[in-house]
């Protein structure tokens, strides 16, 4: 059995509803078993910046309060990148961060790029280590749902029922730019959701020929309006990443290809005139759903678990119908999990006849 008494938990990377679920759950579990629970703020800066940056956590602090049923993150995040070529600095001083503060582990809440981090970060400073998946690009290795995902979803399904509306009394085409990086989870499941025309997501490539056969057709039926749905990470038919600005490290951030094919489009198309709405970070807000609620409280209770009996170094998750716990090795090495081709929601939105690229 462990001997952990003092535990510590941080959210790193974008912020997602369920984020607090998450940290309040964690906190009654670890307190039921007479544990003392130190809440990290602002990611790992919290523990790599000096001076230190955290307060204790008790159940008071979310039970009286509607913490738990709100978006955001009470503790603060961290989603600015990291060279690899600091990765045994930071390694080093995140473990004089969790020595200095008496930790005997950390609950890390983030995706899959935190996952690689922050567990290089314990693995280098023998630091023990549970780490519960949130995002809402839904890309995490191994497990099916995780922790924003289903949220965000609800949000981008809102807004293309609103967009419905307008695209029906002005005649138009209406595009809604979604997030997801380089996978296209939240994009076909939005527009599965929100009954949209096309689909276009990273992972397939697409012809605008087909997309303006796809637009005339519509129009030959009789009806006047339409739904494009573009994941943010979609390239240009020829290949070229669009972005309008980068990272503190440098890296291109995605966004910009909502207005690349409504101008295209345009050009080859007069059919329809077209409008774009990007959704950007209304995406990671709204009251986490109940599905959000209860896999944020069912994963932290498992992680809390997990500690209490000696198991460190992995993630927990949800697949197949159950609640499972994975190596963090494990984890890494699968990396980012992009949509298959050969994914049901892929597969049914051929079937009803939303135009999802060149399969």
């Amino acid at each position: 059995m462990s001997e952990i008494k003092k535990i510590g938990i941080l959210t790193s990377g974008g912020d997602c509803a369920g984020l607090n679920a998450v940290i309040s759950s964690v906190v009654k579990a670890a307190t039921r078993r007479g544990w003392e629970v130190y809440g990290i703020h602002d990611g790992t800066d919290g523990l790599t910046e000096r001076p230190l940056s955290y307060e204790k956590l008790t159940i008071k602090n979310f039970s009286d309060t509607p913490w738990p049923r709100i978006s955001g993150s009470y503790l603060g995040s961290l989603n600015k990148g990291v060279k690899m070529d600091s990765q045994a600095e930071m390694s080093h001083r995140f473990g004089e961060g969790v020595k200095e503060l008496g930790l005997d582990a950390v609950v890390v809440v983030g995706g899959d790029g935190s996952m690689n981090i922050v567990s290089n970060y314990c693995k280098n400073a023998g630091v023990k280590m549970v780490g519960i998946p949130k995002t809402i690009d839904n890309d995490t290795p191994l497990t099916q749902y995780s922790v924003g995902f289903n949220t965000a979803c609800q949000v981008c399904a809102d807004a293309l029922d609103s967009m419905e509306t307008t695209a029906r009394s002005h005649h138009r085409v209406l595009i809604l730019e979604v997030m997801g990086r380089d996978a296209g989870h939240l994009a076909v499941q939005s527009a599965l959701a929100g009954y949209a025309d096309i689909c276009l997501v990273p992972e397939i490539p697409y012809k605008l020929d087909s997309i303006v056969h796809k637009l005339e057709d519509i129009k030959k039926s009789g009806r006047r309006h339409a739904i494009i749905v573009v994941s943010e990470g979609v390239k240009t038919e020829t290949g070229e990443q669009i972005s309008g600005s980068q990272n503190l490290i440098g890296e291109k951030i995605n966004g910009g290809i909502g207005e690349y094919l409504s101008q295209t489009l345009s050009e080859k198309y007069q059919g329809f005139q077209m409008r774009v709405t990007r959704l950007g970070h209304v995406q990671r807000s709204g009251n986490p759903t109940a599905f959000d609620r209860i896999l944020a409280s069912v994963f932290a209770a498992k992680a809390i678990d997990s500690l209490a009996n000696g198991q460190t170094g992995i993630m927990v998750g949800f697949s197949n119908g159950k609640f499972e716990s994975y190596p963090l090795e494990q984890v890494v090495a699968c990396g980012t999990t992009l949509l298959s081709k050969d994914s049901p929601y892929i597969r049914a939105a051929h079937d009803l006849g939303v135009y999802i690229g060149e399969l």
